[in-house]
């Protein structure tokens, strides 16, 4: 497809079905990079402590609305952390009351603030009964987290061990495999039933783990799930760019500290994308071929999946190049931004 200079493209307002916002003065730099793009996004609850029931999750609401510019029209999507002792009624009566809008499920120690996770899937089973009866949405982080498993096979045991089985058990409850990393969990996918679905971040879909660890290993390119092999990344990108309806945009953006969480002897995972998350997406269509679809990826699949109503807002881009900033400032401390320095092809008329 040949584009010209300062062609647009314009599209529904997107929405990010996966965001990790932190809090307090985090919380209130790094918000506007999501809200000036996006009109909603599914807030992760793995703060310290974890949002685990109705009015922690009220209380960090009103939190992100204090932090929200006054000009940009943004709704988060409040989600409860779900642990071995999460009581299925306050499940229950938080989503039927408009307080969670999903439930999270982390494994216990299998990313960052998870310690409070769940340590067995059975644990859980009346809880996950009860979503399935009132229509809530489950997001799972799928891997394994025993120390047997090697870090690379994580998300294809996760498949075999944990989610093949509830699919089972629980046929109608809607599931969101986030951020799938793999050929095998692509396909997974599409050969499921249409109460699973997945999203994809744009570190999965411009990287491998060749990018990660050949020569030296590069921290800012650190997340769970690690990347993968070129095969995969193949994968994904082919998925995401072909209109299929069960993956859509989760950009998993979540801000560190660079020299305190990235530089150091003990690296957290986490990738901090919002800044550029949309112009990465639309490289991705350009460069398959897909622009097309780009719309049903980012403003259509993930709210015709969850029942939301599509947004009535537009977003334009112009072909005309954009430099990423390529450092955040944070109080005195600075987070890189995924792609920092980099120029991509799209700008947002904002």
């Amino acid at each position: 497809m040949n584009i010209i200079k300062n062609e647009k493209i314009t599209i529904r307002r997107p929405d990010d079905f996966h965001v990790h916002l932190r809090d307090k003065k985090i919380l209130k730099k790094v918000l506007p990079y999501t809200s000036s793009i996006y009109g909603r996004a599914i807030i992760m609850p793995n703060l310290t402590p974890p949002i685990t029931n109705i009015e922690e999750s009220h209380k960090y609401r009103k939190r992100i609305m204090r932090a929200l510019p006054s000009n940009h029209h943004f709704i988060p999507l409040m989600t409860c952390y779900l642990t071995d002792n999460t009581n299925p009624r306050e499940i229950e009566n938080g989503f039927l009351n408009n307080f969670f809008f999903a439930a999270k499920l982390y494994f216990k120690n299998s990313t960052n603030y998870t310690k409070n996770g769940v340590s067995n899937i059975f644990a859980i089973s009346k809880t996950l009964e009860v979503m399935q009866k009132i229509g809530m949405p489950l997001l799972i982080h799928g891997e394994i987290t025993d120390n047997d498993t090697d870090i690379f096979d994580r998300e294809v045991k996760f498949i075999d061990i944990i989610l093949e089985p509830l699919i089972k058990n629980y046929p109608e409850l809607k599931i969101v495999f986030e951020h799938i990393s793999t050929k095998i969990a692509v396909d997974y996918v599409i050969e499921s039933n249409d109460f699973l679905a997945a999203t994809v971040t744009p570190h999965h879909l411009f990287f491998n783990r060749n990018s990660l660890l050949n020569e030296k290993f590069l921290p800012y390119l650190f997340c769970l799930p690690i990347l993968k092999e070129k095969k995969d990344q193949k994968a994904l990108k082919k998925a995401v760019t072909s209109g299929n309806k069960k993956f859509f945009l989760g950009t998993d953006t979540a801000p560190h500290f660079y020299f305190c969480n990235k530089v150091c002897q003990i690296i957290k995972p986490g990738i901090f994308n919002a800044p550029s998350s949309i112009l990465a997406y639309l490289k991705v269509f350009e460069e398959m071929n897909a622009l097309k679809f780009f719309e049903k990826f980012s403003s259509e699949n993930g709210a015709n999946f969850y029942n939301l109503p599509l947004n009535k807002e537009k977003i334009t881009f112009i072909h005309k190049p954009k430099r990423i900033d390529k450092i955040i400032k944070i109080e005195k401390k600075v987070s890189f931004p995924f792609l920092a320095g980099e120029v991509m092809n799209w700008s947002v008329i904002l």
